[in-house]
C-alpha cells in the first residue's frame, strides 16, 4: 500500500510548478547601505589581519570613504529621480526608495561622517607612555583599574573596533527610515541599537560611569524593542501581513479577499490600535519622547562624548524618518485615533524637557534635556499629517543634527585633570580665557534657542507653521512657551561663560587636530548657513516630502 503513497509525493515534488523565484534585488538603489555595511565587514576583517599599529590609520581611512561614496550614491540616486519620479518599493517590498528616505539617508551619512572625525581624535588628552591616546579605552574587555588595563595603556592599544561599530550602526540607521515592512523596520532598529549599546560603554575616563550608561541603555532599549517586537505581532494577526501597504489597505478597509484562515481576527480594530501603539511607544523610546525618555541623560552624561554627539543626531534622524512613514503611509486612515495621543506626547516632552534642563549642573545632561524639548518640538511637525508637516521636519532633523555634534565637539575640548570638564561651574569665565571656543559654543546654544539668523530659528518656524496650518495652534502655543523656558538656560550658560570670573584652577582648552576642528566648523557653517539662507534647503525638503506608497 505504502508503496504508491511514495510515488505520488515523488512526483508532486518534483513538479516545475512550485518552483522558488529568485529575489529580484535592486542592488544600485539600495548601494548607500550596502557601501556602509560592506565597509563595516570590512573594518572587521581589519581588526583580524591588519597588525595593531597600523589599525587605526586604515579603519579611520576606511570609514570616511566608505561614508563619503554611500553620501555619493544617495545624491546620484537622487539626482535620477528616485527621490521624486521614480520614487518605488525596491528590495521586494522590502524598502522605500523615495523622497523622505534619500533625504534622511543623506543627513544620516553626513552626520556620521563629522561624528568620525570626533571618534578618530588623538590630540585632547595628554599622551600616555609616549602614544597618543582617544576617547575610548584601551581595552574594552579589561576591568575598569584591573592590571591588564594597566598594561593595555602601557602597551599603547586602541580600541579601533569602535569604527567598524559606528558603521554597523550608520547602515542600521540607513535601513530604518526606508523600511517598507514591519520586519525590515525591527532588525534595522536592532543593528542599530546593538553597536550604540556597545560604543556607550567603553570610554576611556570614567569606566564605571560609561558601563553604567551602557547597561541602562541596553535594558531599556531591550525593553522597548520587547514592546516594538510584540506590536508586529499584533498588526500581523490584524492583517495577515507585515507590509505596510497591506495593513494599511486593511485598515482602510480596501482589501476584498480576505484569506479564510484569518477571517476571524483580520480587520479587528483592538489589534491594531494595541499593535500600533506598541510599535509607536518602540519609536517613541529611540527619539527620547516623554515618558520613554528616561535613559537620555545618563545615557547621554556616561557614554564616551564623540558618541552622545553620534548617537543625538543620527539616531533621532533614523527614528523620526520611521515615525513618519509609520504614521503617514500606514495609518493616514487612522489619523483621528493618533493625533490625540501624540499631541498629549508632544505637549509633555516639551514641557518636561524644558523645565527639568533648568535644574542641570551637568553640562551634558543639560544638552540631554534639551534634546529631549527638541523631540517635542520635531513632534509638533510629525502632528501636522500635511506635506508641509513633513517637509518641515526633514528640515529640523538637518538643522539639528550639525549644532548638536558641533556642541558635543566643544564639550570634548573643555577639560581638566579628570578628562572632560562637564561641570557647569567648571565653564565660569571660559569666554576670557578662550574667547573663540565660548563664541563658538554660544552660536550652538543660541540654535538650540531657536534664536533668529541660526538654524534653529528656521527649523522650529517652519515645524510651528506646519503645525499652526494643520490645526494645531494651541501646541504651537505650549511650544513657544517652552523654547522660552529652554532659552533661559542656554543663555544661563552664555552668561556664565562671558560674564564670570575665571577660576584659577579652572579647566583648560585642549587644541584639537584638524578632525574636531572640521567637526566644530561644519557645525558652525550649517548653523550660520540654515539660518540665513534656509530657502534653498526648505525646498529640497518640500520636494522630498513625498512618501511612495
Amino acid at each position: 500500500m505504502s508503496a504508491p503513497a511514495v510515488h505520488s509525493l515523488w512526483t508532486t515534488a518534483a513538479d516545475p510548478i512550485s518552483k522558488i523565484d529568485a529575489p529580484k534585488i535592486e542592488y544600485g538603489q539600495l548601494s548607500p547601505t550596502l557601501i556602509v555595511i560592506g565597509a563595516a565587514v570590512l573594518g572587521i576583517l581589519v581588526e583580524a589581519f591588519v597588525p595593531r599599529r597600523s589599525r587605526y590609520y586604515v579603519q579611520v581611512f576606511l570609514s570616511v570613504v566608505a561614508l563619503a561614496a554611500a553620501f555619493a550614491a544617495v545624491v546620484a540616486l537622487a539626482a535620477g529621480g528616485y527621490g521624486t519620479t521614480k520614487a518605488h518599493i525596491a528590495a521586494m517590498g522590502a524598502i522605500a526608495v523615495d523622497g523622505p528616505a534619500l533625504f534622511l539617508q543623506g543627513t544620516i551619512l553626513l552626520a556620521g561622517l563629522v561624528s568620525i572625525f570626533t571618534f578618530a581624535e588623538r590630540r585632547l588628552d595628554p599622551e600616555a607612555h609616549g602614544n597618543r591616546v582617544d576617547s575610548f579605552a584601551a581595552q574594552a574587555a579589561s576591568v575598569p583599574g584591573s592590571d591588564s588595563e594597566k598594561a593595555a595603556v602601557k602597551a599603547g592599544f586602541t580600541t579601533t573596533e569602535v569604527f567598524p561599530l559606528a558603521l554597523f550602526a550608520i547602515g542600521g540607521m540607513l535601513v530604518f527610515p526606508a523600511a517598507n515592512d514591519l520586519l525590515t523596520l525591527f532588525i534595522a532598529l536592532e543593528v542599530f541599537s546593538l553597536p550604540l549599546y556597545l560604543l556607550c560603554a567603553v570610554a576611556r575616563r570614567k569606566r564605571l560611569v560609561s558601563q553604567e550608561a551602557a547597561v541602562k541603555y541596553f535594558l531599556l532599549g531591550a525593553f522597548a524593542s520587547a514592546f516594538t517586537l510584540f506590536g508586529i505581532a499584533l498588526l500581523y494577526g490584524y492583517a495577515g501581513s507585515v507590509s505596510y501597504a497591506t495593513i494599511a489597505s486593511v485598515a482602510d478597509g480596501s482589501v476584498q479577499n480576505i484569506d479564510p484562515a484569518l477571517a476571524d481576527t483580520m480587520g479587528n480594530d483592538a489589534l491594531l490600535l494595541i499593535g500600533m501603539a506598541l510599535v509607536v511607544m518602540g519609536l517613541l523610546f529611540k527619539v527620547g519622547a516623554v515618558p520613554f525618555h528616561m535613559w537620555t541623560p545618563d545615557v547621554y552624561q556616561g557614554a564616551p562624548t564623540p558618541v552622545t554627539g553620534f548617537m543625538a543626531a543620527a539616531t533621532k534622524v533614523a527614528a523620526f524618518g520611521a515615525l513618519l512613514r509609520l504614521l503617514y503611509v500606514v495609518l493616514p486612515g487612522l489619523r483621528w485615533d493618533w493625533r490625540p495621543v501624540m499631541w498629549a506626547v508632544a505637549i509633555v516632552t516639551m514641557l518636561a524637557g524644558a523645565i527639568v534642563a533648568i535644574t542641570q549642573t551637568d553640562i551634558k545632561r543639560l544638552l540631554a534635556y534639551s534634546s529631549i524639548a527638541h523631540a517635542g518640538f520635531i513632534l509638533a511637525g510629525v502632528i501636522a499629517t500635511s506635506p508641509d508637516g513633513v517637509s518641515s521636519v526633514l528640515f529640523y532633523l538637518g538643522a539639528y543634527s550639525f549644532v548638536t555634534i558641533g556642541a558635543f565637539a566643544v564639550v570634548t575640548l573643555v577639560r581638566d585633570a579628570g578628562g572632560e570638564a562637564t561641570h557647569l561651574s567648571k565653564w565660569a569665565g571660559l569666554g576670557r580665557r578662550s574667547p573663540l571656543v565660548a563664541a563658538v559654543f554660544a552660536i550652538f546654544l543660541l540654535a538650540f534657542a531657536g534664536i533668529p539668523l541660526t538654524s534653529g530659528f528656521a527649523g522650529k518656524f517652519a515645524v510651528f507653521k506646519a503645525a499652526a496650518e494643520g490645526g494645531a495652534g494651541a501646541l504651537v502655543v505650549v511650544g513657544v512657551v517652552s523654547s522660552a523656558i529652554a532659552a533661559f538656560f542656554y543663555i544661563r550658560v552664555i552668561v556664565l561663560m562671558f560674564f564670570s570670573e575665571p577660576k584659577a584652577d579652572g579647566p583648560t582648552v585642549a587644541v584639537p587636530s584638524p578632525l574636531t576642528m572640521t567637526t566644530i566648523a561644519v557645525g558652525v557653517a550649517v548653523t550660520i548657513v540654515l539660518g540665513l539662507a534656509p530657502q534653498y534647503f526648505l525646498d529640497l525638503a518640500g520636494q522630498a516630502s513625498v512618501f511612495v506608497r
